[in-house]
């Protein structure tokens, strides 16, 4: 599998890395949860949910927090994403002001990774991604199902969709009904690590699914969600009791 290179951190090796999410509303909110995650030492990167930002469609506040947060990471990972009333996310915005949004972010460089969802305009994302890659900005593409899981077949043709698509990291989260949607949920990710060059992020939300997010060295999803403080998706582990999960489970 292609290892992902970000800053300090390895995507596609190892243990499953840790991103903890900032969902402040206000620029000292969200400059404070950064500190407090920061100050906790249990998270590989930080994930900013910048559609719970007040001032998101604003792109000067918008890259003037950013930048203040860089200057409060130094080194450590940042991905930034927006995630649409469509697929779970507290905010509706336009396909155009999406695109926008994006598009600020990778010119400023403002960020490390960008999430983008896959079920968007085809042709935006498209030059989106084109663009991101000029400006060195890695692309997590993602698809997020909050009803259901679906077939094991279906999964593995969205994360080959995302990969077609130019994804550098392939992610899907589902909310699974049942014991066997959670082993579909796997058994796709198990199939999907030897046919695609890319590492893969896969979960299955609630209680139900708790199982996928410390599974990941095992069956190869390179990243999983924790918290320190709010979460942003049912069944996010608080980030102290995952690393320990984790470095429990690591594979000698």
């Amino acid at each position: 599998m292609r290892i992902v290179k970000v800053r300090n951190v390895e995507f596609g090796t190892g243990r499953p890395k840790i991103a903890v999410p900032i969902t402040g509303k206000s620029n000292d909110d969200i400059i404070k949860q950064a500190e407090t995650i920061i100050s906790s030492n249990n998270a590989d990167l930080i994930e900013w949910r910048i559609n719970f930002f007040d001032q998101v469609e604003d792109s000067e506040k918008l890259v003037k927090t950013a930048r203040k947060l860089r200057k409060i990471m130094e080194e450590m990972s940042l991905l930034t994403t927006f995630r649409t009333h469509f697929e779970g996310g507290v905010k509706k915005l336009s396909e155009e002001d999406y695109f926008d949004i994006c598009r600020v972010l990778i010119k400023e460089k403002v960020t490390d990774l960008l999430d983008l969802e896959l079920f968007r305009k085809t042709s935006e994302l498209k030059k989106v991604i084109a663009e991101a890659y000029e400006n060195n900005i890695y692309i997590i593409m993602s698809n997020h199902d909050f009803d259901k899981t679906p077939a094991t077949s279906k999964l593995e043709r969205l994360l080959t969709l995302m990969k077609t698509f130019g994804a550098d990291i392939a992610k899907i989260a589902v909310m699974p009904n049942s014991a066997r949607d959670v082993l579909n949920l796997l058994l796709a990710t198990d199939n999907m690590k030897y046919k695609l060059n890319c590492p893969l992020i896969t979960m299955a939300m609630g209680d139900i699914g708790k199982v996928t997010r410390i599974s990941g060295e095992v069956f190869s999803s390179c990243l999983i969600f924790g918290t320190v403080g709010d979460a942003s998706a049912p069944g996010q582990i608080e980030s102290t009791n995952l690393k320990g999960i984790l470095d429990t489970l690591k594979i000698e």
